[in-house]
């Protein structure tokens, strides 16, 4: 039996499928998209390179790891009807990542995240009736809260259906929270919220940019138009894997909900501009709150022109709101489960900053080897996994 991973070809989704790997014994079914089999394996090569190296990565691909070439958002997957029933009768648990964070695209939100879980649910469903599932985890986002201001939210007084939603993105995820809940009444849930997720706390790499380019724009002004002693909760991507990989392994998780987050101990602008400057990653700014409103305007004016002026106020667009609510969600369920809180982001930021710059904010991805014979013995086994 095996683990099925959405989103394994994701940022956190490597962080999910390394950890089952190298922590665990299970087997995994990853849903990947690809024209062909070999597209497949690369786009998976391409994620997991983060955390290991191509000979580790092709034992694992040999003996542990089984792709079903599909789409989240066709009817079973868009897979061939045996495909599907050997998914549904090797899977005994599910982890569902896959998302789409496009926050300025209903549309894609829509599709992707609705239709795409309520597919995985049906997955969910048709394993729990044939063999019984040991658990259903799903990853969602504390931005379900909704609408926020200067607050420290729990678990169970993050979804209150009379608030707006700051975009697509948190109204759809929170709506796939609902179905979970209402569709798998009889399947063991947990639901994951994570924070802002930036950066790994061990080491500079990462391939995940764009929040990373918004914290480089803001690096780069004198002026802030932000409050210096609100919070921001930053977790980093290590912590977020370690917590998601560790409760969906264990037998009886103490809660049905977790925040994957900093909570209180997330640290304000002056706290992460201080220790950034230090260290080399940015000039010590000015805050000016007052200018909050004006810039808020200026950023959604300059979000319309091209080049790469446009598209980092693009980015400001997007995570505007999420950097002036000043609220963060308790996370102490997750450290006394854990035994451990995460990083705070000042210990990491700056390195973190300087790989991204030197690498124009993309991944330096290694392609596929092309040694003779590499990709026929990470093709072998295959059928065993």
């Amino acid at each position: 039996m095996a683990i099925f991973v959405t989103g394994s070809t994701g940022y956190l989704g490597s962080y999910l499928s390394a950890g089952l790997l190298t922590g665990y014994r299970d087997k995994l079914n990853l849903l990947i998209r690809g024209k062909t089999e070999q597209e497949a394996r690369e786009r998976l090569w391409t994620s997991l390179q983060l955390h290991f190296d191509f000979p580790e990565f092709a034992e694992y691909l040999n003996t542990r790891v089984r792709i079903f070439r599909g789409d989240l958002t066709s009817e079973c997957f868009g897979l061939p009807d045996a495909e599907y029933h050997a998914l549904v009768d090797t899977t005994d648990s599910l982890i569902h990542c896959a998302a789409s964070l496009n926050r300025k695209s209903e549309k894609q939100c829509l599709n992707v995240n609705l239709r795409g879980t309520l597919e995985v649910i049906q997955l969910a469903r048709r394993g729990q009736n044939r063999n019984g599932l040991r658990r259903y985890s799903h990853v969602s986002t504390v931005a379900v809260a909704g609408k926020r201001k200067n607050e420290v939210i729990t678990e169970e007084a993050s979804i209150d259906w009379s608030r707006s939603d700051y975009d697509p993105y948190a109204r759809t995820k929170k709506f796939c929270e609902h179905m979970a809940n209402q569709l798998l009444p009889d399947v063991p849930k947990t639901i994951f919220r994570p924070a802002i997720i930036l950066g790994d706390s061990r080491r500079q790499e990462t391939s995940q940019f764009d929040m990373v380019q918004a914290f480089h724009v803001l690096a780069q002004m004198p002026v802030l138009p932000l409050r210096p002693h609100d919070k921001i909760d930053i977790v980093p991507a290590n912590y977020v894997g370690k917590a998601i990989v560790t409760i969906h392994q264990k037998e009886a998780p103490a809660h049905g909900i977790y925040h994957l987050s900093s909570g209180t101990g997330s640290q304000t602008y002056q706290e992460l501009t201080d220790a950034i400057s230090q260290a080399g990653g940015m000039l010590r700014p000015m805050f000016l709150p007052s200018l909050g409103g004006p810039f808020s305007n200026t950023v959604n004016w300059v979000a319309n022109r091209r080049g790469a002026v446009g598209y980092g106020a693009s980015l400001l667009k997007v995570f505007w709101p999420y950097l002036d609510w000043n609220t963060v969600f308790d996370n102490s369920r997750i450290v006394a489960e854990l035994g451990e809180a995460p990083a705070k982001f000042s210990t990491y930021a700056a390195p973190l900053l300087k790989y991204s710059r030197e690498n124009k904010f993309q991944f330096p991805a290694k392609p596929w080897p092309s040694t003779p014979g590499t990709e026929k013995n990470a093709a072998a086994g295959r059928g065993r996994a």
